[in-house]
């Protein structure tokens, strides 16, 4: 039975690198986002707006709570999910988790780059956004490092990067098992 948990900032690449490290151990995958999602049928985003912060981060809660008591699965977080509740706390007893780590300068670019909308920096400029981000990691930091594999990663763009940062969470994985 294995559990592993990606976490970090959004941007990141946790659900890209969790998918294709999924894939490669030949376990199956869950977003919680999306698990959120399917389950109560609203996207992210409205549930923010219907229940406020604090009535989904309790959504997130029960739903990382029921998550982790799945076996066989790589399950990427959302980038708030380690910092609320005791969290990081759950999926440390539960599994094994990997802190993808970037800067924010890394981050700033992939997140600009990227096709999916995200409200808490919509219509930010690279030049805003590079401080914005390392004030929220400097705020995250605290929990993220609670995990048990920290991997720094540099842009996980290109497919050949995404393969090697892989390769390089699994030599660290099977490193951890033998220890």
């Amino acid at each position: 039975m294995e559990r592993i948990f990606i976490v970090g900032y959004m941007g990141s690449g946790k659900t890209t690198i969790g998918k294709r490290l999924a894939k490669l151990l030949s376990l199956s995958f869950i977003d919680l986002d999306a698990y959120i999602e399917n389950k109560y049928r609203k996207t992210v985003p409205a549930l923010f707006e219907e229940k406020g912060e604090d009535g989904f981060r309790e959504i997130e809660n029960r739903s990382l709570r029921e998550v982790a008591e799945f076996e066989d699965v790589v399950i990427s977080t959302g980038g708030g999910t380690p910092c609320f509740f005791d969290n990081m706390e759950v999926m440390n007893r539960a599994g094994v988790t990997i802190y993808l780590e970037a800067d924010a300068e890394d981050l700033a670019t992939h997140l600009l780059a990227s096709k999916t909308v995200r409200p808490l920096i919509a219509g930010k400029r690279k030049e805003e956004l590079v401080p914005f981000i390392t004030e929220h990691l400097a705020r995250r930091a605290y929990y993220y490092n609670k995990a048990q594999i920290v991997y720094p990663i540099d842009r996980v763009i290109t497919k050949a990067e995404t393969h090697l940062t892989v390769r390089g969470i699994e030599e660290q994985l099977k490193r951890r098992n033998t220890e």
